[in-house]
């Protein structure tokens, strides 16, 4: 089936919250990227593992439990992309007593470029995620060889100043 539509990479994210404190931080902005149209969420689910195993499904309107709709905005999204699982693979990565919430989301911004990408001719041909943590300690040790560099340079320019 082809479509005729921009359509950005489509990414997982699943994160997990001890102790299941889903305090609702960070939602405004998810919002604000929904907003400004940088990803579109195509699903969400939350679960609770219980301290003897058992998984149970959340609402995700109110994920702080205190009665006000933190994500109104999202109610209803569902594309059926994760499945039960999908649930309970990430239910298993978690130790018992916490949560883990689960969005997949387009990342649209993406969309145009690739579809004027493949307008000209090109294809994609691999796309992948790198983990922010290894980018951050790659880019340290960068910085630090950089520094040690820098250091041995000095030296070497203040003893041939000698």
């Amino acid at each position: 089936m082809s479509v005729n539509v921009d359509v950005g990479p489509i990414d997982f994210l699943a994160l997990e919250f001890p102790g299941a404190r889903l305090t609702g931080e960070g939602m405004t902005i998810l919002v604000d990227l929904v907003d400004r149209g940088i990803i579109r969420i195509l699903d969400m689910r939350a679960v609770v593992i219980g301290e003897d195993g058992t998984v149970t499904a959340m609402a995700l309107e109110d994920l702080d439990g205190d009665g006000t709709l933190d994500l109104a905005l999202f109610e209803g999204v569902g594309s059926d992309l994760l499945d039960e699982d999908d649930v309970n693979e990430a239910a298993g990565l978690v130790q018992p007593g916490n949560a883990v919430a689960l969005i997949v989301y387009e990342n649209t911004w993406a969309g145009p470029f690739v579809s004027a990408m493949q307008r000209a001719g090109a294809e994609v041909i691999a796309s992948a995620r790198i983990p922010a943590d290894e980018v951050v300690a790659r880019l340290d040790a960068l910085e630090a060889g950089e520094a040690s560099s820098s250091d041995a340079s000095s030296g070497s320019a203040e003893s041939s100043a000698n």
